[in-house]
């Protein structure tokens, strides 16, 4: 049996897909022992664009199709739906502004495309995943036709920085494409397969391992991950791609590059003109559509070449004509270059320690983004390493989702892949203080596991509230959800023995549950947040974990000692005024003072933390402890003689 590209298929009866489910352009590919490759239809390149057009009927179009009908249907014609998948409304209100279609508030917060139907009055609200659902359906019919065989699984990638709610939107749109989604793979991981058989096995270097930098700047995202890879001793034992680090944003990539450009186009049409423009968000559905297709032709030119003809008939009465030179079209991108080689930077310092002062052997440059000239040579510069772009970057993705597939179906052997979780995991503690049970950049699969008890008497519910981020208190992180573990029966302050287990499978997707140990009583959450991170949160939880460390270090260290103290002035306290008045009067008064000291100074912490020395803190809480050493052998005497 052969496909439509002449090459034969492989005999295993229920083959897995790779899909490159991309903001701009979607592929589907398949590996089988000749290796990966993208699956084509009647000669095309593979490549489909993300966009579908829903007609008055009911029915939609995919693709191609879709993409030539969107300056004239622009409503309903939807392209860029990645960007709102698993986000809110308001994450989406800054891409919301150049889309010619409705971004609406559905269940949740939740961001829906608002479609007009001309024969009812309301129209139709369907999710980002229903969206990317055709693109899928689209997807599979293609590889059905060029396999000749039916598919109902499928890897599918995701930008690294893809969270829960995201991932797990992405899974849901496969199930409503008919596909099982069997694994979710980070796209600069994908990419770094798909190029990494050949180099792990590079005759040159013999089993020397290779640390590889993947940059990833596609139509909507921007990953960089760092990864080793270790070939295996022979032929038999498969390469080893581990996963050091990874950074990157969710909303950076090809779209932003085109809004930039359309709002130097609607200012520049606002001042010759005198029309009322400030913003794209003032021009009709059609005229901003026109403007994001005319402004992506002008940069895929001026990846080519060293300037561009600008020419748009505004009105009867007007038209914009001008020449934009590379040399402004790279003084405007600057600035989201920059954020990206930032993020470069942030995962070369994260991976450090386990590159042990070794070089960077390649970077592998993915995403169609990656042909503007400023981008390959801030990069190169950057690594000091000449990128390596002879696989397409539109299609190394999902080469690579290809490759692990085939991995996944047993027909290949050569790689074993091991990824990492983008962002600390994490739950809040008495105080506001988080306690980090995954750190950022481990290795899924992963597990952890922590104790915990309660900080008052008689608690019959604990509430669990599981956070994301790099900060030390629970205010500066984002909130994944929470949940409570109820029926316990009442027990003194610091009995309970509550064990948290946080488990992160290898689609990135957290589970967490929660086991009282001595009432038996158990509880477990799927952490699906409602949306997305935006790019300035994630720009935020990782710069300010840097520039307050030293700050959050100490408020956490602060809120601890709190609640430890607490509880020391509760179980002492208690003895005390039960025996004092069998004390020796110089221990009673020296203790009670002691007591009364750590009261002011936990009454002070909680009115202003900064005003509190940490270490003087800690020496009264120990100056305490070691005090109430006498109160504690009188009361067990005292428990004695009762008995």
């Amino acid at each position: 049996m052969t496909d439509a590209t002449g090459s034969s298929t492989s005999s295993v009866s229920e083959p897995i897909l790779g899909i490159d489910l991309g903001t701009t352009n979607s592929l589907v590919a398949y590996a089988d022992a000749s290796g990966p490759r993208v699956l084509s239809l009647g000669g095309d390149d593979g490549i489909v664009p993300s966009v579908v057009r829903y007609l008055d009927d009911g029915s939609r179009e995919v693709g191609l199709a879709a993409a030539a009908a969107a300056l004239d249907h622009p409503l309903t014609t939807i392209s860029s739906v990645k960007r709102l998948m698993g986000r809110s409304l308001a994450d989406a209100a800054g891409d919301a502004r150049y889309l010619s279609y409705r971004v609406v508030e559905g269940e949740h917060d939740t961001a829906r495309v608002a479609l007009p139907i001309p024969s009812m009055e309301s129209p139709t609200v369907l999710s980002p995943q229903e969206v990317s659902a055709a693109i899928l359906s689209a997807l599979r019919v293609r590889a059905e036709q060029a396999l000749g065989q039916p598919v109902s699984k499928a890897v599918v990638t995701v930008p690294a920085y893809f969270d829960d709610a995201q991932r797990q939107a992405t899974r849901d749109a496969g199930r409503i494409a008919g596909l099982d989604v069997v694994r979710i793979v980070n796209e600069p991981t994908a990419a770094a397969l798909a190029y990494g058989l050949g180099l792990a096995r590079d005759s040159e270097r013999s089993l020397k391992s290779r640390n590889v930098v993947v940059y990833d700047l596609g139509g909507g995202t921007f990953d960089v991950s760092v990864l080793r890879i270790t070939p295996g001793e022979d032929a038999d034992e498969p390469a080893y791609f581990e996963v050091l680090s990874t950074a990157g944003d969710t909303r950076l990539g090809g779209d932003d590059v085109d809004h930039a450009l359309v709002e130097l186009f609607a200012r520049e049409i606002r001042d010759a003109s005198g029309l009322a423009i400030e913003t794209a968000a003032d021009l009709p559905p059609q005229t901003r559509k026109a403007l994001v297709q005319f402004a992506r032709a002008v940069k895929h030119e001026l990846s080519n070449k060293d300037r561009a003809q600008v020419r748009i008939g505004v009105n009867a009465d007007f038209t914009y004509d001008r020449v934009l030179e590379r040399a402004e079209f790279d003084e405007l991108i600057a600035p989201m270059v920059e954020t990206s080689l930032a993020a470069c930077r942030r995962a070369l310092d994260d991976a450090r320690d386990d590159l042990g002062g070794e070089e960077i052997d390649a970077v592998i440059l993915v995403g169609g983004s990656t042909r503007i000239p400023l981008v390959r040579a801030r990069v190169a510069e950057l690594f000091g390493v000449e990128p390596y772009t002879a696989l397409d970057p539109d299609r190394v993705v999902a080469l690579g989702a290809a490759v692990q597939a085939s991995v996944l179906a047993g027909t290949q052997t050569g790689a074993l892949l091991l990824d990492v979780i983008p962002l600390s995991l994490g739950i809040e503690t008495q105080g506001g203080a988080v306690a980090k049970l995954i750190v950022r950049n481990s290795t899924v699969p992963a597990r952890a596991t922590e104790m915990f008890s309660t900080s008052v008497d008689g608690q019959v519910s604990i509430k669990l509230n599981v956070v994301q981020g790099e900060r030390e208190m629970v205010e500066d992180c984002r909130s994944l959800g929470e949940f409570h573990l109820a029926g316990l029966p009442p027990m003194p302050a610091g009995i309970p023995q509550l064990e948290v287990e946080f488990l992160v499978d290898a689609n990135g997707v957290l589970k967490v549950s929660a086991h009282e140990r001595r009432s038996g009583k158990r509880a477990e959450l799927q952490v699906v947040p409602n949306h997305g991170l935006t790019s300035d949160e994630v720009d935020r939880i990782e710069a300010e974990s840097f520039e307050h460390a030293k700050e959050d270090m100490a408020r956490h260290r602060i809120a601890d000692l709190i609640t430890n103290g607490k509880l020391d002035l509760k179980w002492i306290g208690e003895r005390y005024r039960k025996f004092e008045s069998v004390l020796e009067p110089e221990y009673r008064e020296s203790l009670g003072a002691k007591i009364q000291s750590l009261q002011q100074m936990i009454g002070m912490a909680e009115t202003d933390w900064r005003s509190v020395d940490a270490d003087a803190f800690y020496t009264l809480k120990q100056d305490l402890d070691e005090a109430s050493v006498r109160l504690q052998e009188v009361s067990i005497a005292a428990s004695l003689k009762e008995d």
